[in-house]
Protein backbone atom coordinates (compact mmCIF):
# COMPACT_ATOMS: atom_id res chain seq x y z
CA UNK A 1 0.00 0.00 0.00
CA UNK A 2 1.90 3.24 -1.30
CA UNK A 3 1.43 6.22 1.35
CA UNK A 4 -1.50 7.46 -0.79
CA UNK A 5 -3.39 4.48 -0.32
CA UNK A 6 -3.18 5.00 2.87
CA UNK A 7 -4.23 8.24 3.11
CA UNK A 8 -7.22 7.53 1.06
CA UNK A 9 -8.14 4.42 3.77
CA UNK A 10 -8.69 7.14 6.65
CA UNK A 11 -10.27 10.07 4.09
CA UNK A 12 -7.10 11.71 4.62
CA UNK A 13 -6.67 14.78 2.04
CA UNK A 14 -4.39 13.60 -1.20
CA UNK A 15 -1.02 15.10 -1.19
CA UNK A 16 -1.29 18.61 -3.21
CA UNK A 17 0.88 17.00 -5.90
CA UNK A 18 -1.53 14.47 -6.77
CA UNK A 19 -4.91 15.20 -8.96
CA UNK A 20 -8.45 14.26 -7.57
CA UNK A 21 -10.57 12.52 -9.10
CA UNK A 22 -7.90 10.15 -10.41
CA UNK A 23 -10.47 7.80 -11.78
CA UNK A 24 -12.39 9.56 -13.88
CA UNK A 25 -8.84 10.61 -15.33
CA UNK A 26 -7.31 7.48 -15.87
CA UNK A 27 -11.16 6.31 -17.47
CA UNK A 28 -11.06 9.34 -20.32
CA UNK A 29 -7.40 8.58 -21.08
CA UNK A 30 -7.89 4.90 -21.58
CA UNK A 31 -10.83 6.05 -23.81
CA UNK A 32 -8.78 8.37 -26.03
CA UNK A 33 -6.42 5.48 -25.95
CA UNK A 34 -8.54 2.81 -27.54
CA UNK A 35 -10.38 5.58 -29.56
CA UNK A 36 -7.17 6.50 -31.42
CA UNK A 37 -6.63 2.84 -31.79
CA UNK A 38 -9.49 2.36 -33.40
CA UNK A 39 -9.29 5.23 -35.62
CA UNK A 40 -6.00 5.16 -37.00
CA UNK A 41 -5.47 4.54 -40.25
CA UNK A 42 -1.88 2.71 -40.54
CA UNK A 43 -2.57 2.84 -44.40
CA UNK A 44 -2.95 6.37 -44.35
CA UNK A 45 0.22 6.49 -42.33
CA UNK A 46 2.70 4.17 -43.93
CA UNK A 47 1.86 4.88 -47.64
CA UNK A 48 0.45 8.55 -48.06
CA UNK A 49 2.43 10.39 -45.41
CA UNK A 50 5.57 7.70 -44.74
CA UNK A 51 6.43 6.96 -48.21
CA UNK A 52 5.54 10.47 -50.19
CA UNK A 53 8.27 11.95 -47.54
CA UNK A 54 10.94 9.96 -48.08
CA UNK A 55 10.11 9.49 -52.10
CA UNK A 56 10.66 13.28 -52.10
CA UNK A 57 13.82 13.77 -50.13
CA UNK A 58 15.34 10.88 -51.29
CA UNK A 59 14.44 12.14 -54.66
CA UNK A 60 13.50 8.60 -55.99
CA UNK A 61 11.07 5.66 -54.53
CA UNK A 62 12.32 4.77 -51.56
CA UNK A 63 10.49 1.01 -51.64
CA UNK A 64 11.64 0.50 -55.58
CA UNK A 65 15.09 1.61 -55.68
CA UNK A 66 18.39 -0.53 -54.11
CA UNK A 67 20.50 0.96 -51.54
CA UNK A 68 23.47 1.03 -53.04
CA UNK A 69 26.58 1.75 -50.48
CA UNK A 70 27.18 2.37 -47.19
CA UNK A 71 26.63 6.67 -47.55
CA UNK A 72 22.96 5.52 -49.57
CA UNK A 73 22.69 3.05 -46.57
CA UNK A 74 23.10 5.87 -43.93
CA UNK A 75 20.87 8.56 -45.69
CA UNK A 76 18.47 6.08 -46.33
CA UNK A 77 17.94 5.31 -42.41
CA UNK A 78 17.81 9.16 -41.38
CA UNK A 79 14.95 9.69 -44.17
CA UNK A 80 13.31 6.56 -43.35
CA UNK A 81 13.12 7.63 -39.80
CA UNK A 82 11.78 10.88 -40.59
CA UNK A 83 9.64 9.55 -42.75
CA UNK A 84 7.88 6.84 -40.23
CA UNK A 85 7.46 9.79 -37.40
CA UNK A 86 3.84 9.34 -36.81
CA UNK A 87 3.44 5.41 -37.84
CA UNK A 88 1.55 3.47 -35.05
CA UNK A 89 5.13 1.85 -33.92
CA UNK A 90 6.73 5.38 -33.59
CA UNK A 91 4.11 8.03 -32.23
CA UNK A 92 3.98 6.48 -28.61
CA UNK A 93 7.19 8.77 -28.06
CA UNK A 94 5.13 11.75 -28.06
CA UNK A 95 4.03 10.36 -24.63
CA UNK A 96 7.65 10.87 -23.43
CA UNK A 97 7.84 14.54 -24.29
CA UNK A 98 6.21 16.15 -21.29
CA UNK A 99 8.49 15.24 -18.48
CA UNK A 100 11.06 17.43 -20.14
CA UNK A 101 9.29 20.62 -19.90
CA UNK A 102 12.11 22.86 -17.89
CA UNK A 103 11.77 26.73 -17.08
CA UNK A 104 13.86 29.43 -17.91
CA UNK A 105 14.08 33.37 -18.13
CA UNK A 106 16.34 33.97 -20.97
CA UNK A 107 15.73 32.11 -24.80
CA UNK A 108 18.86 30.80 -24.06
CA UNK A 109 18.58 29.79 -21.00
CA UNK A 110 15.08 28.21 -22.33
CA UNK A 111 17.24 26.39 -25.45
CA UNK A 112 19.18 25.28 -22.72
CA UNK A 113 16.97 23.57 -20.68
CA UNK A 114 14.90 22.16 -23.49
CA UNK A 115 18.05 20.59 -25.16
CA UNK A 116 19.70 19.14 -22.04
CA UNK A 117 16.96 16.64 -21.49
CA UNK A 118 16.06 15.69 -25.07
CA UNK A 119 20.50 14.48 -24.75
CA UNK A 120 19.03 12.36 -21.88
CA UNK A 121 16.69 11.39 -23.68
CA UNK A 122 18.46 10.97 -27.06
CA UNK A 123 21.26 8.81 -24.88
CA UNK A 124 19.33 6.26 -23.81
CA UNK A 125 17.25 5.79 -27.47
CA UNK A 126 21.31 5.63 -28.86
CA UNK A 127 22.56 2.99 -26.37
CA UNK A 128 19.29 0.38 -27.10
CA UNK A 129 19.04 1.03 -31.27
CA UNK A 130 22.91 0.60 -31.59
CA UNK A 131 22.75 -2.28 -29.80
CA UNK A 132 20.10 -3.69 -31.65
CA UNK A 133 21.58 -2.36 -34.63
CA UNK A 134 24.71 -4.24 -34.44
CA UNK A 135 22.87 -7.68 -33.11
CA UNK A 136 20.77 -7.32 -36.11
CA UNK A 137 23.41 -6.92 -38.37
CA UNK A 138 25.44 -10.04 -37.42
CA UNK A 139 22.27 -12.33 -36.97
CA UNK A 140 19.47 -10.64 -38.78
CA UNK A 141 18.39 -13.54 -41.15
CA UNK A 142 17.89 -15.63 -37.54
CA UNK A 143 15.92 -12.45 -36.08
CA UNK A 144 12.10 -13.31 -36.56
CA UNK A 145 11.65 -9.45 -37.68
CA UNK A 146 13.58 -10.45 -41.03
CA UNK A 147 11.79 -13.96 -40.99
CA UNK A 148 8.74 -14.39 -44.12
CA UNK A 149 7.55 -17.40 -41.73
CA UNK A 150 3.59 -17.44 -40.75
CA UNK A 151 2.06 -18.79 -37.38
CA UNK A 152 -1.86 -19.59 -36.85
CA UNK A 153 -3.86 -17.99 -39.66
CA UNK A 154 -1.38 -16.57 -41.40
CA UNK A 155 0.22 -13.77 -38.95
CA UNK A 156 3.63 -12.98 -39.94
CA UNK A 157 6.27 -13.90 -37.28
CA UNK A 158 7.92 -10.30 -38.10
CA UNK A 159 4.17 -9.32 -36.67
CA UNK A 160 4.40 -11.72 -33.61
CA UNK A 161 7.40 -9.59 -32.61
CA UNK A 162 6.24 -6.68 -33.06
CA UNK A 163 3.09 -7.33 -30.93
CA UNK A 164 5.10 -8.88 -27.89
CA UNK A 165 7.69 -5.69 -28.42
CA UNK A 166 4.76 -3.14 -28.33
CA UNK A 167 2.88 -4.65 -26.11
CA UNK A 168 5.50 -4.34 -23.28
CA UNK A 169 6.16 -0.78 -23.98
CA UNK A 170 2.41 0.01 -23.75
CA UNK A 171 2.25 -1.42 -20.82
CA UNK A 172 5.25 0.31 -19.49
CA UNK A 173 3.92 3.69 -20.59
CA UNK A 174 0.05 2.68 -18.85
CA UNK A 175 2.60 1.73 -15.54
CA UNK A 176 4.26 5.32 -15.79
CA UNK A 177 1.43 7.18 -16.08
CA UNK A 178 -0.58 5.74 -13.23
CA UNK A 179 2.10 6.14 -11.08
CA UNK A 180 2.56 9.67 -11.77
CA UNK A 181 -1.41 9.25 -9.98
CA UNK A 182 0.67 7.70 -6.94
CA UNK A 183 -1.80 4.62 -8.20
CA UNK A 184 1.09 2.01 -8.62
CA UNK A 185 4.47 2.43 -7.20
CA UNK A 186 6.74 3.95 -9.23
CA UNK A 187 9.48 1.77 -10.35
CA UNK A 188 12.20 4.53 -11.44
CA UNK A 189 12.01 6.66 -8.32
CA UNK A 190 14.58 4.58 -6.33
CA UNK A 191 16.92 5.22 -9.70
CA UNK A 192 16.15 8.57 -9.68
CA UNK A 193 17.63 9.41 -6.45
CA UNK A 194 20.56 7.82 -7.51
CA UNK A 195 21.02 9.04 -10.69
CA UNK A 196 19.04 12.10 -11.51
CA UNK A 197 18.84 11.72 -15.28
CA UNK A 198 17.84 8.23 -14.94
CA UNK A 199 14.17 8.69 -16.35
CA UNK A 200 14.68 10.67 -19.04
CA UNK A 201 17.64 8.16 -20.14
CA UNK A 202 15.34 4.56 -19.58
CA UNK A 203 12.49 6.89 -21.53
CA UNK A 204 15.04 7.22 -24.30
CA UNK A 205 15.53 3.15 -23.93
CA UNK A 206 12.10 2.65 -24.40
CA UNK A 207 11.93 4.64 -27.57
CA UNK A 208 15.06 3.33 -29.32
CA UNK A 209 12.87 -0.41 -28.17
CA UNK A 210 10.52 0.51 -30.81
CA UNK A 211 13.17 -0.15 -33.58
CA UNK A 212 13.14 -4.15 -31.73
CA UNK A 213 9.64 -4.82 -33.11
CA UNK A 214 9.00 -2.28 -35.97
CA UNK A 215 7.67 -3.70 -38.88
CA UNK A 216 7.73 -0.29 -41.30
CA UNK A 217 8.59 -1.25 -44.80
CA UNK A 218 10.77 0.99 -45.31
CA UNK A 219 12.72 -0.21 -41.88
CA UNK A 220 12.64 -3.36 -42.90
CA UNK A 221 14.39 -2.54 -46.31
CA UNK A 222 17.05 -1.12 -44.31
CA UNK A 223 17.58 -3.69 -41.51
CA UNK A 224 17.52 -6.15 -44.53
CA UNK A 225 20.26 -3.73 -45.71
CA UNK A 226 22.08 -3.91 -42.37
CA UNK A 227 21.94 -7.64 -42.42
CA UNK A 228 23.23 -8.15 -45.56
CA UNK A 229 26.84 -6.55 -45.07
CA UNK A 230 26.78 -8.29 -41.40
CA UNK A 231 29.10 -5.23 -40.26
CA UNK A 232 27.71 -4.59 -36.52
CA UNK A 233 29.34 -0.90 -36.44
CA UNK A 234 27.50 -0.10 -39.64
CA UNK A 235 24.22 -2.06 -38.77
CA UNK A 236 24.74 0.23 -35.10
CA UNK A 237 25.23 2.88 -37.02
CA UNK A 238 22.27 2.86 -39.58
CA UNK A 239 19.68 1.80 -36.56
CA UNK A 240 20.84 5.20 -35.05
CA UNK A 241 20.13 6.84 -37.52
CA UNK A 242 17.16 5.86 -38.25
CA UNK A 243 16.32 6.06 -34.58
CA UNK A 244 16.76 9.90 -34.06
CA UNK A 245 14.91 10.46 -37.59
CA UNK A 246 12.29 9.01 -35.98
CA UNK A 247 12.07 11.70 -32.82
CA UNK A 248 13.63 15.16 -35.14
CA UNK A 249 10.55 16.27 -35.83
CA UNK A 250 9.01 15.68 -32.35
CA UNK A 251 12.56 16.99 -31.08
CA UNK A 252 12.36 20.34 -33.37
CA UNK A 253 8.81 21.15 -32.27
CA UNK A 254 9.11 20.70 -28.87
CA UNK A 255 12.14 22.83 -28.91
CA UNK A 256 10.07 25.55 -30.94
CA UNK A 257 7.42 25.53 -28.59
CA UNK A 258 9.27 26.00 -25.67
CA UNK A 259 11.35 28.99 -26.96
CA UNK A 260 8.15 30.66 -28.63
CA UNK A 261 6.09 30.09 -25.32
CA UNK A 262 9.00 32.18 -23.43
CA UNK A 263 8.58 29.52 -20.02
CA UNK A 264 4.49 30.57 -19.71
CA UNK A 265 4.35 26.93 -20.79
CA UNK A 266 6.00 25.01 -18.36
CA UNK A 267 5.51 28.18 -15.65
CA UNK A 268 1.88 27.01 -16.22
CA UNK A 269 2.63 23.95 -16.44
CA UNK A 270 4.31 23.76 -12.74
CA UNK A 271 1.72 26.55 -11.31
CA UNK A 272 -0.10 23.92 -9.45
CA UNK A 273 1.48 21.12 -7.62
CA UNK A 274 -0.81 18.37 -9.64
CA UNK A 275 -0.84 19.78 -13.00
CA UNK A 276 2.30 18.50 -14.39
CA UNK A 277 1.06 14.84 -12.88
CA UNK A 278 -2.13 15.39 -13.98
CA UNK A 279 -0.36 15.92 -18.19
CA UNK A 280 2.02 13.18 -17.55
CA UNK A 281 -0.46 10.59 -16.50
CA UNK A 282 -2.64 11.35 -19.50
CA UNK A 283 0.10 11.63 -22.35
CA UNK A 284 1.29 7.95 -20.59
CA UNK A 285 -1.81 6.67 -20.43
CA UNK A 286 -3.33 7.91 -23.82
CA UNK A 287 -0.06 6.71 -25.70
CA UNK A 288 0.48 3.15 -23.63
CA UNK A 289 -3.38 2.44 -24.02
CA UNK A 290 -3.49 3.02 -27.58
CA UNK A 291 0.02 1.16 -28.38
CA UNK A 292 -1.22 -1.72 -26.55
CA UNK A 293 -4.26 -2.19 -28.08
CA UNK A 294 -3.21 -1.59 -31.20
CA UNK A 295 -0.77 -4.26 -31.69
CA UNK A 296 -2.09 -6.43 -29.22
CA UNK A 297 -5.69 -6.35 -29.84
CA UNK A 298 -6.09 -4.74 -32.69
CA UNK A 299 -3.26 -6.53 -35.04
CA UNK A 300 -4.34 -10.23 -33.96
CA UNK A 301 -8.18 -9.49 -34.92
CA UNK A 302 -6.34 -8.52 -38.06
CA UNK A 303 -5.86 -12.02 -38.37
CA UNK A 304 -8.90 -14.10 -36.75
CA UNK A 305 -8.13 -13.45 -33.00
CA UNK A 306 -10.75 -11.68 -31.59
CA UNK A 307 -11.92 -8.55 -32.21
CA UNK A 308 -11.81 -5.17 -32.30
CA UNK A 309 -13.85 -1.91 -33.79
CA UNK A 310 -11.72 -0.93 -36.76
CA UNK A 311 -12.52 2.30 -38.74
CA UNK A 312 -13.04 1.84 -42.65
CA UNK A 313 -10.88 3.81 -43.97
Amino acid sequence: MTLTDAAESRHEPLPSTVPSRRARLVLLSVLAGAVAASLWSFHFVDSVIGDNVANTLLGHDAKGTAITGVVAGAVFAFVSGLAGTFTACNVAAFGAVVPLVRQGESWRSRLRETLRPLSRLALGMIVVSGLYGAIGALFGERLPQLSTATVGDGLPVRLLQASVVFGIIGLAFIWLGLAALRLLPDPLARLEQRFPNARLVVLGALVGGFLIGRPYPLFHKLFTYAAETHNPFYGAAVFILQSLGNVVVMAVLFALLMLAAKGRFARWLTARPARLATVTAVAFIVAGTFTFLYWDVRLPAMFGSGWYPTASW
